[in-house]
């Protein structure tokens, strides 16, 4: 529960869009129903065609624009970030929907509890319609019970120390920006990459269990191909990260929890699907990482953020990380 001292709080949610549907409607809705009010809504849309911004207009929040192809995932919500007036930053996209009424309270509260916390992150629970591998990955990804990593934690939990989705996190403002804003243009992983600056600078990186999202995919194969190339791309052009990927092994962790779970339930008819998933996954991931062996055409094609790819090359040497922008 928010104490008297934190009523006044000022939370700026920020959303990038692209086509979000009329579904889009009942975010903004649940945001605006929350016990800690946002103080702004922020919609940061990409040239939608389907009536998105609009509707976002209509609902009363504040609507910004970038063009398609000027988008990635670090600058545009840097762009958003530099408009916003609240104290603190939540980050959210756009098929997520918050569980309860309580969402932005239980999230921002472990930042109000300690100064030395950077971020928090929140629970993300399936929808309905889920299929059971990926309710699976969700449950184990994003467990019940909270925590609060830091530097300590790095030879155990390896790279997993630095996860903090933006699907729904909350950043303090002050922190945000003392840590150079999220890793620009980039990919993928704008979040992660935050995180671990933070975790490597002393802070500490909540998870927020309490604060629950709906929130789940049902990719095919080859989007699941596309989406670990573009992890396997980011981490590549931030390799000073590569090393803590090594301990723990989390995606062999995982593909053995999902394994185990289907012969308990005997659906043996999915573990030909696990096993293609994982292998989708571990392909698009490997190529990801030896990108810059590849013609630019090419890494186009089997991305799934397609249009990046002419600011990276412009940008960016290929033999160059990719840099921040504060």
């Amino acid at each position: 529960m928010l104490t008297d001292s934190s009523t006044n709080v000022k939370v700026s949610v920020i959303i990038p869009t692209l086509n979000a549907g009329v579904e889009f409607v009942e975010l903004i809705q649940r945001l605006q129903k929350q016990t800690l009010q946002p103080y702004e809504i922020i919609v940061m849309d990409s040239s939608s065609e389907d009536g998105t911004a609009e509707r976002a207009r209509q609902l009363g929040t504040r609507v910004l624009s970038v063009l398609r192809s000027e988008f990635d995932h670090g600058g545009t919500r840097n762009t958003a970030a530099a408009q916003a007036k609240g104290d603190f930053f939540v980050f959210m996209t756009q098929d997520a929907l918050p569980y309860d009424e309580q969402l932005l309270e239980k999230l921002v509260q472990p930042l109000l509890d300690d100064p030395g916390t950077a971020c928090s992150y929140a629970r993300q629970i399936p929808y309905p319609h889920a299929g059971i591998l990926e309710r699976l990955a969700r449950a184990s990804n994003y467990p019940p019970e909270p925590r609060l990593k830091s530097k300590a934690d790095i030879d155990q939990m390896g790279i997993q120390t630095f996860i903090c989705s933006n699907v729904c996190a909350a950043y303090r403002k002050e922190t945000f920006y003392e840590m150079g804003s999220f890793a620009a243009p980039v990919i993928f992983n704008e979040d992660m990459f935050m995180a671990a600056t933070c975790v490597m600078n002393g802070y500490s990186i909540a998870y927020a269990a309490e604060a629950g999202v709906y929130h789940s995919h049902d990719y095919t194969l080859m989007q699941q191909f596309r989406r670990f190339f573009d992890n396997g791309v980011s981490m590549c052009r931030n390799e000073w990260i590569i090393p803590f990927s090594k301990v723990g092994k989390p995606g062999f962790k995982l593909v053995k929890t999902q394994l185990q779970c289907l012969l308990k339930e005997h659906r043996y008819h999915l573990i030909p699907v696990l096993f293609a998933e994982s292998a989708a996954k571990l392909i698009g991931y490997k190529l990801g990482i030896k990108h810059k062996r590849l013609p630019v055409f090419l890494c186009r094609y089997f991305s799934m953020h397609k249009l990046i790819w002419d600011r990276m090359h412009r940008a960016n040497d290929a033999s160059t990380p990719m840099k921040h922008t504060g």
